[in-house]
């Protein structure tokens, strides 16, 4: 069967498919990406984001079964109603917001003043996280950023700084340079936005993670090729920080953690050449896939490291094909940091996919869609001005 292929399942014939059998490919027949793929790809995002924290309720909950349950006897996904004060977005929307309109902001400008940029929304973002549950490294490493001097968003390394919160809002510069040509700028703007919070290479390769998997659903690359092209791509970050010559020793002496992660993780999926398809266990349900989560994660939190929740996000597209109810089910609803992970996730599928089989409860009232849409409309002009 040609690489280019795609096998297209539709829900009940997916469910009668055992795990190891799963065939999912890229889609030749996907249509175009026009403004209203990055619009679902944004405002989705918002939805994982929301879905998977549930006011902390989910996000903190240490069992998908349980979780699966609660949504079952709520009448099934296309009952909920995601908008305030019931299901709020987490620090997650909040600061991919702040990532994006440091994006709308900057423009075509050098990256010093988008950086900045994003040094100063990073830092306001801060005065929006009541309720939200902001991460710790988060908020400790944006006091220290000072947006108004030159180097005002560069923060030393930290050895505790391995976390999600840098992939988790991420996505959006896979969309503001989604073409394979300006991968240098992807790198560039995902390690240092990364590393304005999160200076460990575990944390910021995960922001180099969320948002090259963000341009390859832009791209319609194959997602199971999107971890092997991830693994390409390492030597030339670890190049970027060699060349920037800030912490390099640090830096290269924690590098290993993500690469060996990443590694294992494809290797167990049988795509480490980015040509083979996937395989899963025969049996991978609610519980299985909290097992397997958990395997994944840094202390027993799946999802919660910068490795891991884009890992997790991966695993979950590349099982789900077009079902958005199953890519819910395996991104959002389980035993891990279910938010973070769902933020990811539903941002590429939004792109590939835009809302099919999205029932409109899940997004027509979500807190910040009108920003989110307006964020998507000025990334999609900026990258496809020329």
């Amino acid at each position: 069967m040609q690489s280019q292929c795609f096998l297209r399942l539709t829900s009940t014939v997916y469910h009668k498919l055992s795990a190891r059998n799963l065939r999912v490919f890229a889609v030749q027949a996907m249509e175009p990406v026009t403004v209203d793929h990055y619009r679902s790809a944004m405002v989705l995002s918002g939805v994982g984001d929301a879905l998977g924290y549930k006011n902390g309720d989910w996000e903190f909950c240490h069992s998908g079964p349980a979780i699966l349950e609660e949504l079952h006897k709520m009448g099934g996904l296309d009952k909920v109603k995601v908008k305030c004060p019931g299901w709020m977005v987490s620090d997650d929307t909040v600061m991919h917001l702040a990532t994006a309109e440091a994006l709308m902001e900057s423009g075509e400008k050098d990256r010093p003043t988008l950086f900045l940029s994003l040094a100063k929304h990073y830092k306001e973002s801060m005065r929006d996280m009541a309720g939200r549950a902001a991460g710790a490294t988060c908020s400790a490493s944006c006091y220290k950023l000072r947006p108004l001097r030159p180097d005002g968003y560069i923060i030393p390394f930290n050895s505790r700084g391995g976390g999600c919160g840098a992939a988790m809002r991420a996505m959006c510069i896979g969309l503001r340079y989604p073409r394979p040509e300006e991968v240098d700028s992807l790198i560039a703007v995902s390690v240092e936005s990364g590393r304005m919070t999160h200076h460990h290479p575990t944390g910021y390769l995960g922001s180099l993670a969320a948002a090259l998997f963000a341009a390859y659903a832009v791209q319609r690359k194959p997602v199971r090729e999107w971890g092997s092209g991830l693994m390409s791509l390492l030597p030339r970050a670890q190049q970027y920080i060699r060349d920037s010559g800030r912490h390099v020793q640090e830096n290269l002496d924690a590098w290993p953690y993500f690469t060996e992660k990443w590694q294992a993780y494809l290797e167990k999926r049988g795509i480490s050449d980015g040509t083979s398809d996937p395989t899963f266990p025969e049996e991978y349900g609610p519980s299985e896939r909290d097992t397997f989560y958990k395997t994944l994660s840094f202390s027993g939190w799946a999802g919660s490291s910068g490795h891991d929740a884009p890992m997790i996000a991966y695993d979950a597209l590349l099982s789900s094909g077009d079902s958005w109810e199953e890519l819910c089910k395996r991104s959002m609803f389980h035993a891990g940091d279910s938010d973070s992970t769902g933020v990811i996730a539903a941002c590429c599928w939004g792109a590939m996919y835009g809302y099919k089989g999205v029932h409109q409860n899940n997004y027509k009232k979500l807190e910040y869609r009108s920003r989110l849409e307006k964020a998507a409309e000025e990334l999609y002009n900026l990258s496809h001005s020329s």
